[in-house]
């Protein structure tokens, strides 16, 4: 049986995702798991790093749930959050809304025509730093949650071989290494890879778990790698973000002790096309 699903392609700063609309409850036989590898597949579907789901809200605008593209749940996605405030601010003509998502009320505004804020969760940086090893190498880096599991690390820090090996054959082969380390298991974790610009500035790309690849762009990455430099460097924020898109993410927050309290995350997002899929529903 086919079923066809409307969604609207969308991008925040070059991290893209399907969105599609079920607050009417018009899709709810779907299991979203399945449906997202298939619909994000860069060759056989539409392609995407992931496929957000809204849905009606309880005490919120609307709900929701962020699947990645291999299919597996993933955590809070802050460009996902962005683009999907964006869709429902365009939709309605307001300059600010707010939703529900794994369990917690977030909230989010236009800044202009562009660019979409969102207020995410406060983050610890109470014993960050870890110590692993890596192809013989004993590499320091700093594990954060940001809404998702990230280790941060600085390129400069790492050591000659090491840094050697990204500007060879990019971040993947050691992103990947990483995110299925044991220290991190069982869920594995993002790797941020990050080197200082400028003041306040910083150079981020990221290997997400669950695209398995590199991105052009992660939101919670954002966070975590200005997070990071504020802890380890002692800058205040905001701090600006240069993505691999070339986009820019701004991260905001106020500093009480280990706590970073108000986290906001500010950058650009739009809706690059809408399109209809045909879903075929296997019935077992």
């Amino acid at each position: 049986m086919k079923l066809n699903i409307d969604f609207v392609k969308m991008t925040g700063a070059g991290n893209d995702f399907i969105l599609i609309d079920n607050r009417k409850g018009s899709y709810n036989g779907i299991s979203w798991g399945k449906l997202a590898p298939e619909i994000c597949d860069r060759h056989f579907g539409v392609g995407a790093d992931g496929l957000l789901v809204i849905g009606a809200g309880k005490e919120a605008d609307f709900s929701l749930k962020y699947y990645n593209s291999d299919g597996s749940y993933g955590g809070m996605c802050g460009n996902g959050g962005r683009c999907a405030a964006h869709f429902y601010m365009s939709e309605h003509s307001v300059r600010q809304c707010k939703f529900e998502s794994l369990g917690h009320i977030y909230s989010s505004g236009r800044q202009d025509e562009f660019n979409i804020s969102i207020k995410m969760k406060s983050v610890s940086i109470d014993n960050i730093k870890r110590n692993i090893n890596l192809y013989d190498n004993q590499v320091s880096l700093y594990f954060v949650d940001t809404g998702a599991p990230h280790a941060v690390i600085f390129i400069d820090d790492l050591p000659a071989s090491l840094r050697q090996m990204l500007n060879e054959t990019g971040i993947a082969g050691l992103g990947r290494t990483i995110r299925n380390h044991g220290m991190f298991q069982p869920s594995g974790t993002n790797v941020d890879f990050i080197k200082i610009t400028g003041d306040r500035t910083v150079d981020m790309r990221t290997y997400e778990r669950g695209v398995e690849a590199e991105t052009l762009a992660c939101g919670t990455g954002a966070i975590a790698s200005a997070c990071v430099e504020c802890c380890v460097n002692d800058i205040l924020p905001p701090m600006k973000v240069h993505t691999r898109s070339n986009q820019i993410l701004t991260v905001n927050f106020k500093v009480d002790g280990t706590l970073l309290k108000d986290v906001e995350l500010t950058g650009p997002a739009e809706e690059v096309f809408t399109g209809r899929y045909d879903y075929e529903i296997r019935v077992s």
